[in-house]
């Protein structure tokens, strides 16, 4: 297992973690309805930056706060970036212009797997870590929203007119986010919130729709429960896009689970979706809120893949 020991967020509702934990329980929203954000795209309601940013600072300022006096210009230290645009779709160099940034000398590996990325990395800093490979990891979440990327949803016909609202029976689709968020591991045991098990399936069931029985995400949940009844767990951090059938998949999943009876977690109606930020950003949350105890969290993401960790803090 690894040992978290650092962690931030930037988004439209604060900058650290602290900030953006007193906003949720505030119930104040990053949420709100743009008219005139991009060029001929039509009117959409996301949580937006007031100013626009650019992806690599972002992320700077992000690992900054969250690394504290921690030398991270350290051979034994990897940078991970989570993401699924990038810098305009630039995905290596942005990494690589971080890691630079703080003088590490290693190759940054960037992982990019849709929605469900920002687990995927943590998973990612797991395996290398526990593999004697790196000390520690620092694991950044981070994407900006573009014209490309609003259009392609509206495409989709997926976004929302309005505030979302996850797995209401009056859900019209998802809010797109902004967000950057860094959490730092070490293999080194100490006390606090540690990354106990991870999980990574994909059900291969379409391109963009989830899978009907919630197959890819019952098996993630599957594999974070081993060793541990459902009455252990504080909270289940759950994807909640408030689409049809994502939000069908996901009560399948956890009913097949047998979750059904365990407090969850749903985010994006404060941060909307933030993409490759959202498996970071909401896995601190869930942390901050609970304090100690069990926390999962389950993404899932297009092409069929999902992904879930499970965290315990004593």
């Amino acid at each position: 297992m690894i040992y978290c020991i650092g962690h931030s967020i930037i988004s439209p509702l604060g900058e650290g973690s602290q900030a953006n934990v007193e906003a949720v329980k505030a119930g104040r929203s990053g949420l709100r309805l743009y008219t005139d954000r991009f060029d001929s795209v039509e009117p959409f309601c996301a949580s937006l930056f007031d100013t626009p940013q650019e992806f690599v600072p972002l992320c700077i300022r992000s690992v900054e706060m969250a690394k504290g006096a921690m030398n991270i210009a350290d051979p034994l230290t990897i940078f991970i970036l989570s993401t699924t645009k990038g810098d305009h779709l630039d995905l290596l160099a942005p990494a690589q212009l971080i890691a630079r940034h703080f003088g590490n000398p290693n190759p940054p590996i960037v992982v990019s797997n849709a929605c469900t990325s920002g687990v995927c990395a943590q998973i990612t800093a797991k395996r290398l870590l526990e593999a004697g490979i790196y000390r520690n990891a620092v694991v950044i979440g981070c994407d900006i929203q573009t014209k490309f990327i609003i259009s392609g949803f509206q495409a989709f016909k997926a976004l929302s007119p309005e505030p979302c609202l996850p797995f209401s029976p009056n859900r019209k689709g998802l809010n797109l986010g902004e967000a950057a968020a860094t959490i730092i591991y070490t293999s080194e045991p100490r006390e606090g919130w540690r990354l106990e098990a991870g999980s990574i399936h994909n059900d291969a069931n379409h391109i963009s729709a989830p899978s009907r029985t919630g197959e890819g995400a019952y098996w993630c949940l599957t594999d974070v429960l081993e060793g541990v009844e459902p009455k252990e767990i504080a909270l289940l951090g759950v994807h909640g896009t408030a689409t049809l059938y994502n939000d069908d998949m996901e009560t399948i999943a956890i009913e097949r689970a047998g979750l059904q009876n365990v407090p969850i977690s749903v985010l994006k109606p404060f941060f909307g979706h933030t993409m490759g930020a959202a498996g970071v950003v909401e896995t601190i949350i869930g942390m901050e809120l609970i304090q100690r105890g069990i926390f999962i969290k389950m993404l899932s993401g297009f092409g069929g893949v999902n992904a879930a960790v499970r965290l315990r803090c004593e």
